[in-house]
């Protein structure tokens, strides 16, 4: 089928009032982002629709593209005609015959946003059915449930048809929501955490926390291709922090405090989570927490742990279960990446009997007993490395900085 242009529908633009304006702006420019490399590409609005004119572009290809791009609800493609009734026709019964699928029954659903068109929707129905049922005599028409619905949008400059609609991946534009830090981990629910964020609108940079040597290499390189798989749905250049872990675990060890080790991990984690925040103008935290998957996200243990920062702590995965965010990784691409057998700093560290109901005032004791807390915090903010990912360049390891571009 050669397509002429993609309508494109937004999503939860229309609940924004006031800020529709600011939010199909962005969703323009993301949109114009995300089909960057396919240059024969132009783009108009009308009517709160944007318009993608394919001039030769693969349909298929574009539309791969635009699956993916975070406040788009549905999209369709379109065979334009001139707004007028025989062109109409000829186009509607071209369409039909090119169809892939060989329907049985089908029904027309005229729109008509321009009222200086001599015909109403109920008379074009009628009109442009019947030489449809005349060029292909084995269709029916079905006004309840058929196979196929032909649609037509007739507007004063043309008239589109189309008889697919495209589900999007609904949400809102990136950014539109403001800005987080994304706990990720090597692991299989943080990306996951972090793809619903940002289909809700938050402009996300992801915090890692590292203990090479005794983490490897390749625990890291993973790490580094689940970012830049974010960075594509972000459609922008995505900051990983890689934040040296080491010499606080090694630390917390000396404690002899083996059944709170995970909850002293996690409450150092937000802390220096909470600094880089204020460094990043960032407010509030993702984390890829599901209630009772292990003893650190109990009810009990998350209300320990949560009280280490003051920042909101954004959990899209909180009543999800294991099945359903695997689901979603396989869906997001993240899947095959997060299952690779390399470890990171908490399950390295993971001791053999944590503790799932922790005692406040005791975890706040022990870190009150630990006169080198705070340098502890701040070296490890110090250390942390920034890299820059982007969907379109191969992953490779920089060199220790401040800040890298890939």
């Amino acid at each position: 089928m050669n397509y002429d242009k993609i309508i494109v529908r937004y999503g939860d633009l229309t609940v924004k009032g006031r800020n529709r304006g600011r939010f199909e702006r962005q969703m323009e420019n993301q949109i114009k982002r995300a089909l960057a490399p396919f240059e024969g590409l132009t783009f108009s609005k009308i009517y709160g629709r944007l318009y993608v004119h394919l001039h030769h572009e693969p349909y298929e290809r574009v539309a791969d593209r635009l699956k993916d791009v975070f406040g788009i609800g549905s999209f369709s493609p379109v065979v334009t005609a001139r707004p007028e009734l025989a062109d109409i026709q000829e186009k509607a019964v071209g369409l039909m015959l090119k169809l892939a699928d060989r329907p049985y029954t089908f029904k027309v659903s005229v729109r008509r946003s321009w009222k200086g068109f001599p015909h109403d929707s109920m008379e074009m129905n009628h009109l442009v059915g019947s030489p449809v049922l005349q060029a292909i005599p084995h269709l029916k028409v079905d006004v309840r449930k058929p196979d196929i619905q032909l649609k037509v949008e007739i507007q004063e400059d043309a008239a589109y048809l189309y008889n697919e609609v495209v589900e999007g991946a609904g949400g809102f534009p990136f950014g539109t929501n403001g800005k987080a830090l994304l706990l990720l981990s090597g692991g299989i629910d943080s990306p996951v955490a972090g793809w619903m964020g940002m289909r809700k609108g938050l402009e996300l940079e992801a915090v890692h926390f590292h203990s090479y040597p005794f983490t490897s290499q390749q625990a890291k390189d993973k790490v580094i291709a689940l970012a830049q798989r974010l960075s594509y749905y972000a459609g922008a250049p995505f900051k990983l922090h890689m934040v040296p872990f080491t010499e606080f675990q090694t630390r917390l060890t000396q404690l002899n405090q083996d059944n709170l080790m995970i909850t002293l991990m996690r409450r150092a984690m937000l802390r220096i989570t909470e600094r880089l925040a204020e460094r990043y103008k960032a407010g509030g935290i993702v984390t890829g927490e599901s209630l009772g998957q292990v003893a650190s996200q109990t009810l009990g243990s998350m209300n320990v742990i949560g009280r280490a920062t003051s920042l909101p702590l954004i959990k899209p995965l909180i009543m999800m279960d294991k099945n359903e965010i695997i689901r979603f990784s396989e869906k997001i691409g993240t899947y095959e990446t997060s299952i690779l057998p390399y470890e990171d700093c908490c399950t390295l560290f993971l001791p053999k009997s944590p503790s799932t109901n922790p005692n406040l005032s005791v975890v706040e004791k022990v870190e009150a007993g630990m006169e080198d807390y705070g340098e502890l915090l701040r070296a490890a903010v110090k250390g942390t490395e920034t890299i820059v990912l982007t969907p379109d360049k191969p992953v490779t390891i920089p060199q220790t900085g401040e800040e890298s571009w890939f």
